[in-house]
C-alpha cells in the first residue's frame, strides 16, 4: 500500500492529500530514510513522523485498505 494511503487509513493524518504534502516536504521517514508518497509500506516498517516540534514513531502491524474508525488504531503501534 502508498505510504500516503496508509498514513489516511490509518488516521495518523486526516486527509490524504495533507499526508502528501508532508511526504514531499521530507516530514516522513520509513527505516530512517526519507519517503516519496508512493512508497509501498510493509508489516515491520517503522515510521517517523515530523510536524513542527512534534515527532511521531510507529511500527507498522498491519496493513489494510479498509478499516473503520475504531480498528484503526490496531494497524500500528508506539515506538
Amino acid at each position: 500500500m502508498r505510504l500516503d494511503k496508509y498514513l489516511k487509513v490509518s488516521r495518523l493524518i486526516k486527509r490524504r492529500t495533507v499526508a502528501n504534502e508532508a511526504c514531499d516536504a521530507g516530514r516522513v521517514l520509513i527505516n530512517g530514510t526519507v519517503a516519496k508518497a508512493g512508497t509501498n509500506v510493509k508489516v515491520g516498517d517503522r515510521i517517523t513522523i515530523q510536524f513542527g516540534n512534534k515527532e511521531t514513531n510507529i511500527e507498522v502491524i498491519a496493513v489494510e485498505e479498509t478499516v473503520k474508525k475504531d480498528a484503526a488504531a490496531e494497524l500500528y503501534r508506539f515506538v
